[in-house]
């Protein structure tokens, strides 16, 4: 039995919703992908943004990602009925800090709002020269959804 594929509406508005996603970006060795978890923000239709390289830490995957151009991100339902979207898209920016309404539009979508202002307050008091903001277009779609084998 095949699964269903997620319409365009359905994809984007499921990558929309705040799940902690994996990327995936090729490394310039012969060891596999790095793959890691990522907070992001998405509206549909546009693109997708994210930052790394926070408290001061090298990140390996901003080398990588800025010397690739490219990425794969996977963002599931972990639950029954699973769902899952997977793209692969390109970088279209890269911005070297990032902005604190950049930042904070990635964070209120996982922590609260008290939280969330005193993380990016403190990332931004001493940006680090590897807090990088990442915008990817999404160029290809992958997905599945579980929900009709739930009857």
């Amino acid at each position: 039995m095949a699964l269903p594929h997620l319409t365009k509406e359905a994809r984007e508005a499921f990558l929309a919703e705040p799940h902690i996603a994996a990327i995936s970006v090729a490394r310039d060795d012969d060891r596999p992908p790095l793959t890691a978890p990522f907070w992001y923000t998405y509206e549909p239709g546009g693109n997708l943004t994210f930052f790394t390289g926070t408290q001061g830490r090298k990140a390996r995957k901003t080398a990588l990602i800025e010397k690739a151009g490219v990425l794969s991100i996977l963002d599931q339902k972990e639950q029954f009925p699973y769902k899952y979207v997977s793209v692969e898209g390109t970088v279209v920016r890269i911005d070297r800090p990032p902005s604190a309404d950049q930042m904070l539009a990635i964070v209120r979508r996982y922590l609260p709002e008290e939280q969330t202002q005193g993380v990016v307050g403190a990332e931004l008091a001493n940006p680090g020269p590897d807090l990088v903001l990442f915008t990817i277009r999404p160029d290809r779609w992958f997905t599945a959804d579980f929900s009709g084998a739930a009857g």
